[in-house]
């Protein structure tokens, strides 16, 4: 049987001079493709550009929005999305299947496994470049892998190139340690053999440098509570001088720099939409069709409103992640900030989607040093983040240095402004509450008490009590499909 691998092909278009009009594609014979340097490089983009599948980042803001606090529903809403919030999921739940991410993978697989070969046919290709392109699939790789733990728990390592992208080897599920570790194992290779650079700024934040790959990092030590090595990553990306944060004294330039054009000075890393390749955010956000909208706590319990002072607010509220007016999700929805009065069309809806800013590294840190009784440092950090926003004084805490705890609730609480509707609050909410060995469960309960619907409030809650039920079930096709698999425990 003719083995098949990813290929790409090179999109005709007017603006094909631009990095990433490359598109991933099933059914080319391993032998008759990747001769040379230049095929490599396009098979190394191609995996990026997976990452612009629609379906894939509506998960993507599904899994980490839809359980928590932060997002309302509309007449639009789709019956899975409803039973989401409600915490109402069964494995027929189209959001719990996990084929977007090990399409990319399998993008990701294939470069892994077959990259070395080229330099069997193209003397040119250096083992630092070869490192380079492998370090970039490792790193996608560990990124894909890191959403399926917090979002499933257990999953099965897919570790080989599959014929088909949207198939799977019949594999068990590994525990949530070994995914980690594979993970880790990913990460390790990709900081040693990351690029710093690629030469333009698009590149820079919509490839994986070695500063993305730290940031990553910084992410995955925290959620299994390795605080110290956190700390360190974290040093890397602040001590670079590469990045910082966007000046917010005028908010409508802060807005237009961040979110409308991305790739700022603070982005990190970032799904590279444009004109030819739209994101799914306009049904998704915009008035009339929107299925999604703030919830209606977002402006007076997360930003809040001065009410001596009307002139003081949070740059990262009204006119930052949403408009007060219609709760419309402004982040990815507007096309000016401050005065919130022009949407995007349908036309304009590239937005990005941000996986990493520098904020996110200052918060990253912060968090992890409250946890090793620097809480002074950590508080240091989150006043940098809250001054650069104008954040209002009736969202300032002063919690005691010495308590990890409470240090640690009031970096949750500026997580929540900072990265509204960036799809982090639920991985956030799930992070804080797991904790040592579940020694929080009450943050996750409490956020449930106060937004459930009176009439699901107990049943929500006692769902919530059992520790299990905060992964999603294994779709039901692909239990069919992998007869390997054993659904997730909650759900059985």
């Amino acid at each position: 049987m003719k083995k098949y691998i990813l290929i790409v092909a090179l999109l005709l278009t007017s603006s094909c001079g631009k990095w990433l009009d490359v598109k991933p594609q099933d059914g080319i014979i391993r032998d008759n493709y990747w001769q040379n340097k230049e095929q490599l490089k396009a098979a190394v983009i191609g995996c990026y550009s997976s990452l612009l599948n629609n379906g894939l980042v509506s998960e993507l803001f599904v899994w980490g929005e839809l359980r928590a606090d932060m997002v309302s529903s509309t007449l639009n809403t789709a019956v899975d999305e409803v039973n989401i919030m409600q915490a109402n999921i069964l494995a027929t739940n189209s959001y719990t299947s996990w084929s977007y991410v090990y399409s990319t993978i399998n993008y990701c697989n294939t470069v892994i496994d077959y990259a070395a070969k080229v330099m069997e046919t193209d003397k040119t290709l250096t083992q630092a470049a070869l490192d380079g392109y492998l370090a970039e699939a490792h790193g996608l790789r560990a990124l894909m892998y890191f959403y399926l733990l917090r979002t499933f728990g257990e999953v099965p390592l897919q570790l080989k190139a599959t014929d088909s992208d949207n198939s799977l080897d019949q594999l068990e599920k590994s525990t949530q340690d070994q995914v980690y570790a594979q993970i880790v194992a990913d990460l390790t290779f990709a900081e040693t053999h990351a690029l710093e650079t690629y030469g333009s700024t698009a590149q820079d934040k919509g490839r994986l440098t070695k500063y993305g790959i730290y940031a990553l990092e910084a992410d995955v030590y925290l959620w299994n509570e390795k605080y110290d090595d956190c700390i360190a990553v974290c040093d890397k990306v602040i001590n670079s001088g590469r990045y910082g944060l966007m000046d917010g004294s005028v908010q409508s330039q802060w807005f237009n720099n961040v979110f409308y054009i991305g790739n700022s000075a603070e982005s990190i890393f970032e799904f590279q939409f444009d004109q030819q390749q739209l994101n799914p955010f306009y049904s998704m956000f915009i008035v009339a069709t929107n299925r999604f909208i703030g919830s209606s706590r977002v402006m007076d319990e997360v930003y809040g409103i001065d009410l001596t002072d009307a002139t003081k607010k949070d740059i990262r509220g009204d006119g930052g992640s949403i408009r007060a007016t219609d709760q419309m999700i402004w982040k990815f929805a507007g096309a000016t900030g401050g005065t919130t009065s022009v949407a995007r069309t349908a036309a304009d809806s590239w937005a990005h989607w941000f996986v990493y800013r520098y904020s996110d590294i200052l918060l990253l840190k912060a968090e992890a040093l409250a946890w090793v009784e620097r809480g002074q440092e950590a508080l240091d950090l989150v006043t940098t983040i809250r001054t650069r926003a104008g954040a209002i004084d009736g969202t300032s805490e002063s919690p005691d240095p010495g308590s990890a705890i409470d240090v640690s609730n009031y970096i949750l609480n500026e997580r929540t402004r900072e990265f509204a509707f960036e799809g982090k609050r639920w991985y956030d909410i799930l992070r804080h509450a797991k904790r040592n060995n579940y020694a929080h469960l009450e943050i996750m309960l409490d956020m449930v008490a106060m937004t459930a619907p009176g009439s699901m409030q107990q049943s929500i809650i006692n769902k919530y009590k059992d520790v299990r039920s905060h992964y999603l079930p294994i779709n039901q096709y692909e239990l069919q499909a992998d007869k390997k698999l054993v659904q997730n425990p909650y759900y059985q």
